[in-house]
């Protein structure tokens, strides 16, 4: 680094990079982010003195203009979205008119919905400080207790929930809140930006469904909605709550400058992994070593990991490098991360708000929800899925109004990458906008179900719930027997309430209750989606720095049995994937390559693991056998013909990148597709492809371009999957298909389809521009492939990518072509 440590976070990042030699710095790119000034405004005249006093008590003089603005807005009545950075007050959008209706309204009332219980308690703590007299705020959540949900649906004026309670706790019994919705004046949507894929559409559908038990009750309140910032923030405000809503984006609160550091970790010389690949260094370990220097600095500092185990790694990493130098200071790192028990995390939280912690490794249950001021550094391991959480998570930093630093650490992914190269793709890119489809059959018939358990659906009711498709899925679940259709409307038939069976974040029913057999105490949970992959039988368990492998999981009764153990290997499961094309909706052909959008069902199962040391280093494989789950979904694939392929014989061999997240079906592992008969002898060499290679470089290029379309669809890695297989049964031809990991669809698979050109282009650039020479986890490599990493052609896949590219160029650009709508289902 030749840059002078002139500001706090130039001197951290110096500290962070002391002792690396020039030649292997890891810094690939710094920008100097400037600060803003704040735009200050008077205190509205509607609002009442002791409310205006109590805000001013609160530390805050005189508020923003943006604040102002919204808060305007929703008193007079409009739905609001105020979508702006993180730290920029828009908690006082919806606080000032809330706080001055319930202060001048005796009887009026409010509720609050959060997607963590961190963001709804930290908020209520906030309210509360306030100590304004009558406004009697409380929470209502899984954590509540049972003696005292009586008192908070008989007294309580503003509600602090979250979309799983007022799914299941409060609509499901709206009879016992009658009281507080005939009154229902505002409700708010905090962090809205999180509501997006499965569960935002499950979130979009519940909210549609409050609106109709208020109406029910003879109310109409007004939606306030804060979201980090994104695209077309009136346009997604509305998809999720079914109304138009004004939008405020002009942030006039001051901000601290900011020091954004690209960070990619060196090539560890001495290691290599699967089939030889050169292996970098982990991004949890290089956040690790981060993070201990900048607590050595006294420091306060968020390390971002991308997995409850990751974060616990992240947190031992920097506990053993600070118990070097200052046992004392091994203390003050802790892990913060979901599945932690209720006291576990008030704990720590606490902890936090007390700095007694300077460092903590979390997962995004600390992007949102405690308000932590004054922090110094932001570490990211790995890019958090969008372009939003991002910045969330960078903006955690600095919240005082200082300069900070934010080092965005890459992993050894295709897409992180790319991103560390190509900085203005971070720095310089629009935030996306969310995606969410709320007619997605498998959400809406579901939903549809609360709704008439709730109050009888009626036939005026249907367009905010999505007219035509809503009409088709009541028919359907009337020929299921589970509604009865009456001239007046739709009817629930059974006594038992549907909303206890219905999963709104789509991971597939209750979580798995993870306890140590010998003492029988409740470690934490683990949701169903990845139950097979993460505490299965042999699986390697960590829970605060302590380590349990598994001894049995109990699918039925959603139980993983664990025993206390610290083993010297870690594990990766192994699974098998098939992929049957059901119905294609959109086809387009640019010569010999025919371009998909459809319906798939993907057929997985696990069928072991492999037990690895540290280094990589593959000790055995150990079988499962486990049950066969299957998904039925949407998927983008790609097939090339055999005349471009210039190719005289069919090989089948299929691999898999199944990395899907939500049901049970897909859980974040690689997977392989099942094996198509065939040979590859006596294939011709195709353009610049050797037959006995397309197999390879068909999943190189599978594997590289999931790790890419996060760039293009607002989703994860892990809330996608892929198969590809050199022939498969349904095309008839060499075909990479890429799915979404989610019942019916969550509209990543879509996106891809509409984005096609630049999203594969950018999955050439990804491996061209990567500097292994045969293919490593950077570009082609998946660290959780099915059959590890077998067969890999990387130059293969650039090769593949240029057919389908060029092709593309040839016959126009994507959405040029010969379209077709095919509505058929596809021959087996």
């Amino acid at each position: 680094m030749n840059d002078a440590p002139t500001t706090r976070a130039r001197r951290l990042l110096a500290r962070a990079t002391a002792g690396i030699p020039e030649e292997r710095d890891p810094v690939t790119h710094v920008a100097d982010l400037p600060g803003r000034d704040a735009e200050v405004t008077d205190w509205p005249s509607w609002a009442p003195a002791e409310v205006v006093t109590a805000l001013r008590g609160g530390g805050i003089d005189r508020p923003w203009t943006h604040q102002t603005t919204g808060a305007a807005a929703a008193r007079e009545g409009s739905d609001v979205i105020v979508a702006t950075g993180t730290a920029s007050g828009k908690s006082l959008v919806y606080q000032l008119p809330v706080l001055s209706t319930l202060v001048t309204d005796t009887s009026a009332t409010a509720l609050y919905l959060a997607p963590t219980k961190a963001l709804g308690a930290d908020q209520l703590n906030a309210v509360s400080d306030l100590e304004l007299d009558g406004v009697r705020a409380a929470s209502y959540d899984g954590d509540t207790p049972r003696e005292e949900r009586d008192w908070v649906r008989k007294h309580a004026r503003w509600v602090f929930s979250n979309p799983d309670m007022l799914h299941r706790g409060i609509l499901s019994g709206h009879a016992r809140w009658a009281a507080f919705f005939r009154k229902l004046r505002y409700v708010v949507v905090d962090e809205c930006h999180s509501y997006r894929g499965v569960f935002g559409s499950h979130v979009a559908l519940l909210l549609r469904r409050l609106r109709r038990v208020a109406r029910h009750y003879g109310a109409d309140p007004v939606f306030v909605l804060a979201s980090a910032t994104t695209a077309e923030p009136a346009e997604f405000a509305a998809r999720l709550t079914g109304r138009p809503a004004t939008a405020i984006t002009d942030d006039t609160s001051p901000r601290g400058p900011r020091t954004v550091t690209l960070w990619e970790p060196p090539l560890l010389d001495e290691l290599t992994g699967e089939n030889g690949a050169p292996v970098r260094r982990s991004a949890g370990a290089e956040a690790a070593r981060i993070l201990a220097e900048l607590v050595i600095e006294g420091a306060r500092t968020l390390a971002f990991v991308r997995s409850r185990h990751g974060a616990e790694l992240t947190s031992l990493g920097a506990k053993r490098i600070l118990a070097e130098i200052d046992p004392a200071l091994e203390e003050t790192v802790a892990a913060y991360r979901a599945g932690y028990l209720p006291e576990e995390r008030r704990r720590l939280e606490a902890d936090l708000m007390a700095r007694r912690l300077l460092g903590v490794a979390t997962t995004n249950a600390l992007e949102l929800g405690v308000d932590i001021s004054g922090l110094d550094a932001a570490v990211l391991a790995g890019y958090p899925g969008t372009l939003a959480s991002f910045w969330q998570q960078s903006g955690r930093a600095g919240r005082a109004g200082d300069d900070a630093l934010v080092v965005f650490v890459a992993r050894d992914d295709p897409l992180d990458t790319y991103l560390v190269h190509h900085p203005e793709a971070l720095l310089d890119r629009p935030v996306e906008t969310a995606v969410l489809d709320p007619v997605n059959p498998y959400v809406l018939a579901p939903q549809l179900a609360c709704a008439a358990a709730e109050v009888p659906l009626k036939a005026g009711e249907l367009e905010v719930f999505g007219g035509d498709e809503a009409r088709a899925v009541l028919e359907s679940l009337v020929a299921d027997g589970v509604l009865r259709r009456r001239p007046s409307g739709w009817y629930w038939t059974s006594r038992d309430r549907p909303q206890f069976d219905v999963d709104i974040r789509g991971s597939g029913g209750e979580q798995v209750a993870v306890v140590e057999a010998e003492t029988s105490r409740l470690l934490g949970t683990v949701d169903p989606g990845s139950a097979r992959t993460t505490v299965h039988p042999g699986a390697v368990y960590l829970h605060q720095g302590s380590s349990y492998v598994v001894d049995e999981l109990d699918l039925e009764t959603g139980l993983a049995l664990v025993h206390a153990e610290d083993p010297e290997w870690n594990t990766s499961p192994r699974e098998v994937t098939d992929i049957e094309v059901l119905k294609t909706h959109q086809q387009q052909r640019f010569g010999g390559v025919t371009v998909c959008l459809g319906d798939v069902a993907v057929t997985s199962r696990v069928v072991g693991y492999l037990r690895r040391l540290p280094s990589g280093e593959v000790l055995d494989q150990v079988a499962l056998d486990l049950p066969e789950e299957e998904l039925r979904t949407r998927a983008v694939w790609y097939t090339i013909s055999d005349e471009l392929l210039d190719t005289t014989a069919r090989t089948g061999n299929g691999n898999g990148n199944g990395n899907g997240n939500g049901n049970g079906n897909g859980n974040g592992n690689d997977t392989v597709a099942a094996v198509e008969p065939g040979d590859a002898a006596g294939r011709r060499e195709g353009p610049g492809l050797e037959a006995a290679h397309l197999p390879g470089a068909l999943h190189a290029a599978e594997h590289a371009a999931i790790g890419l379309l996060p760039l293009f669809a607002t989703c994860d890695r892990w809330d996608i999957g892929g198969v590809s297989t050199a022939l498969h049964a349904d095309t008839g031809e060499a075909t990479v298909f890429v799915h979404d990991g989610h019942p019916g669809g969550a509209g990543f698979a879509d996106r891809g389809f509409a984005a096609l050109v630049p999203w594969l282009a950018a999955t050439r650039e990804a491996i061209v521009s990567c500097e292994c020479p045969a293919g490593c986890p950077s570009c082609v490599q998946s660290p959780k492939c099915g059959n590890g990493n077998e067969p890999l052609d990387k130059a293969g896949a650039v090769t593949v990518l240029d057919v389908v590219l060029g092709a593309m160029g040839r016959d126009g650009e994507h959405g040029h072509g010969v379209v077709q709508a095919a509505d058929g289902v596809a021959a087996r």
